[in-house]
């Protein structure tokens, strides 16, 4: 585990006012996709009740961010990254209100759904590397560490609070749901745009192929950062089960809205307390070795999950899949930004979302389609199973990620 150093000040990152407008706008995003999320999840079922459409949910996410990954990343190092964050987390709000005027007439079939799901996806292609990009720019290098625990914690925060008032608005009325999701997009980029404008060394290369791909140049020579994000990319796209959530919900542990909801919340019910103990304690020794371990957890208790037909033990599981998430996460994303030059930051953190994407959305596609041949159960107990394998196969296939010490260079 981190070595702790208890004299650490785990809110250093907050006194800086730029980061705390930042902190809450990603809050406030994140929140607000949870509550759309799961109504979109929940409706979906209830029109067609076929657990595919489920995963070609986290299919209209993904493809956007894959398609664009040229030019989100070039566009990050080229523009301001806060007006596109702000622009990107009005557009979302703009298609919760669309999702909203859908619910309010009656809707009987989901193509229109995933349409709008298609513009909330290239939103968070463009939102993605730059909210990503952007943080680094508001604090020192001495809050970074900090500020990356937190910043991940915004995520965590949400995806706790977040699921369960998506569930309870839901019963209540989907135009409740996505109201709520529209306020707090709004809020957010508000949040954004009042962050003073930062400086950042914004690339002056002229358009070319070779600009645009440096990103991919980058991670491709930095085996360490490379070995970090397509360990979190196999590992969650393998090991994922969001999508099946409704399933487990309804048919599995046959609960509602609410049930769902919780389980939803439960990975961050886990991730939260692990993110706050890594603000005050940050990992500084054998962080490679610490992350290969708790990937294997993350697909030991998605077994136990996959297997699970009673509330109490799935979301147990679940927490600890969240905690060991966290820790992933946070070893990931910290090598991201101390590792990257600031001029290439936006594109090499393009291809980063385009991972998490592949391994989140795209996860969530390839969950459905198991489930709709196989089962859900099967789906996710397999998929489990894969991960612990992918968490052996990498530590072989990268030493120097295993071996890595610190997650700065040295």
């Amino acid at each position: 585990m981190p070595e702790p150093t208890p004299t650490e000040d785990r809110f250093a990152a907050f006194r800086n006012r730029r980061f705390l407008y930042y902190w809450l706008a990603r809050f406030a995003a994140t929140f607000a996709t949870q509550i759309v999320i799961v109504s979109v999840g929940w409706q979906i079922y209830d029109l067609t009740r076929n657990p595919f459409d489920l995963g070609l949910v986290g299919l209209c996410q993904f493809a956007p961010a894959f398609f664009l990954v040229l030019v989100t990343g070039a566009a990050a190092d080229r523009y301001s990254r806060r007006r596109i964050m702000a622009a990107g987390i009005a557009v979302e709000g703009i298609g919760a209100l669309v999702l909203l005027a859908l619910a309010y007439h009656g809707l009987t079939e989901p193509l229109p759904i995933f349409a709008i799901l298609i513009v909330f996806g290239i939103a968070r292609a463009f939102f993605g590397p730059a909210s990503q990009s952007l943080v680094v720019n508001l604090v020192t290098k001495d809050e970074l560490a900090n500020a990356i625990a937190w910043n991940s914690s915004s995520w965590q925060i949400a995806a706790i609070v977040g699921p369960v008032a998506g569930g309870l608005l839901y019963g209540v009325s989907p135009i409740a749901a996505y109201g709520a999701g529209a306020a707090l997009f709004f809020a957010g980029a508000v949040a954004v745009l009042a962050i003073k404008a930062p400086a950042h060394r914004q690339s002056n290369e002229p358009a070319s192929f070779e600009t645009i791909v440096a990103g991919f140049r980058f991670i491709w020579s930095e085996k360490i950062v490379l070995g970090a994000i397509s360990l979190d990319l196999f590992a969650v796209l393998l090991g994922g089960a969001v999508a099946l959530l409704p399933v487990y919900a309804r048919d599995v542990l046959d609960a509602g809205p609410l049930a769902l909801g919780l389980l939803r919340a439960a990975p961050g019910l886990g991730a939260i307390p692990m993110a706050i103990y890594l603000a005050a304690h940050p990992i500084k020794n054998h962080a490679g070795a610490i992350m290969f371990v708790f990937v294997g957890l993350f697909g030991a208790f998605t077994m136990v999950f996959g297997i699970s037909t009673t509330i109490w033990v799935s979301v147990p599981a679940l927490v600890i899949m969240g905690a060991s998430d966290m820790i992933s996460v946070y070893v990931r994303e910290t090598l991201m930004q101390l590792w990257t030059p600031d001029d290439v930051r936006g594109r090499v953190n393009a291809v980063n979302m385009v991972f998490i994407g592949a391994s989140n959305e795209l996860g969530e596609f390839r969950a459905g389609g198991m489930a709709a041949l196989i089962g859900a159960v099967p789906a996710v107990v397999i998929g489990g199973a894969a991960t612990v394998g992918v968490a052996g196969l990498w530590a072989w296939m990268f030493p120097e990620l295993r071996k890595a010490r610190r997650l700065a260079r040295e």
